[in-house]
């Protein structure tokens, strides 16, 4: 990658050669760690549980994260080529998940795009997720029509001033607004099938925060 433009901050860092921008993030994708997880919402967990992959770094900083030793890159993870992102892929619909489950993707779209052709060509069907934090960059979500399924945002704020305030973030609920549109877009609405599991569309999950101080 010449210069990273994944998402809003445009930092334009040269990953390919060792620099690192705000999200930390190197030039290959870096995993965490990568199971069936059985703690998301319903429609994703279902019975088996959700494929979920926890990629290490993100383009947002906020003050209460939960996963904060992975988003700031405390833990070393793993780095992987596409084709063994694709491997994890094709173990997890192995142990018998019910999608993909991608968590803090919007550093490495490049590898995961890649990957999700490898994983396909390696017979793959099940629903990928885009789990993200809702600040990306519309030009890039278009670049990923027809490989994701299901978008699953957090929409923390309702204002770009909390967004700056907690997450450094200074337009924050402007580019969320934007994503979701595009998001919307390409998969429509959420669809659940006969066993309440879903398949396709968006679904959006709200941050609250005490005091209403998430903005909304």
């Amino acid at each position: 990658m010449e210069e990273c433009v994944l998402c809003p901050r445009r930092c334009r860092t040269r990953r390919s050669t060792g620099e690192r921008g705000r999200c930390g993030a190197p030039g290959k994708a870096v995993v965490d760690s990568f199971f069936p997880h059985r703690g998301e919402e319903r429609v994703l967990s279902g019975y088996r549980g959700s494929g979920t992959i926890f990629f290490v770094h993100c383009n947002l900083e906020c003050v209460f994260c939960q996963n904060w030793t992975i988003s700031r890159g405390k833990v070393s993870g793993d780095e992987v080529s596409p084709r063994e992102l694709a491997e994890m892929m094709l173990s997890l619909q192995e142990q018998g998940c019910h999608n993909i489950n991608l968590v803090t993707p919007t550093p490495y779209v490049a590898a995961i795009a890649a990957a999700i052709d490898y994983a396909a060509e390696g017979g793959l069907r099940l629903p990928i997720v885009y789990n993200s934090s809702g600040y990306e960059s519309t030009a890039v979500l278009k670049l990923l029509q027809g490989l994701i399924d299901i978008y699953m945002p957090d929409a923390k704020y309702g204002s770009d001033e909390k967004g700056e305030r907690y997450s450094g973030i200074p337009d924050y609920y402007s580019r969320l607004k934007e994503a979701l549109k595009e998001m919307q877009r390409q998969v429509g609405d959420l669809a659940l099938d006969q066993e309440g599991l879903a398949y396709r569309g968006l679904l959006v999950r709200h941050l609250v925060l005490p005091g209403g101080e998430a903005g909304t």
